[in-house]
């Protein structure tokens, strides 16, 4: 729970970053309870979209190379401006590109400073249950 509340924060004030930063993404109020809400949405179409795409494009991902992944995040993006009632404002697809490309950076800092990690192999208890692994 933790985890997933510091990651809604993360990606409000990365919304407001890139908001204030690039000129065609826009939040209408920047208020925090927008913000979050939008935070929100956005975490949604990547938790339940963003995979689909991405098996869906994989020859795509494959031939150019990972470059692909530029463009779902924009998609990403672009989904969340439709979801969000226009709360959230997105000018195009290359606006929604370079804003997925600054949102990365900004999420990657700010987890790296917050020390957010995705450790999979731990419990409720925070204990690790790594998978056995013979080494030879």
């Amino acid at each position: 729970m933790r985890n997933f509340l510091l990651r809604l924060v993360i990606n409000a004030v990365a919304i407001a970053i890139t908001a204030e930063v690039l000129p065609g993404i826009s939040v209408r109020d920047n208020g925090v309870s927008t913000l979050l809400l939008v935070a929100f949405l956005f975490g949604l179409a990547n938790a339940i979209l963003k995979p689909v795409l991405t098996v869906l494009t994989c020859p795509f991902i494959i031939l150019s190379l990972g470059l692909f992944l530029l463009v779902i995040n924009g998609a990403m993006l672009l989904i969340t401006d439709e979801l969000s009632g226009g709360r959230f404002e997105v000018d195009g697809w290359g606006t929604a590109i370079l804003g997925g490309i600054i949102m990365g950076l900004i999420g990657m800092v700010l987890e790296g400073v917050l020390g957010v990690k995705e450790d999979k192999h731990k419990d409720r208890d925070g204990e690790n249950h790594r998978p056995f692994v013979i080494q030879g």
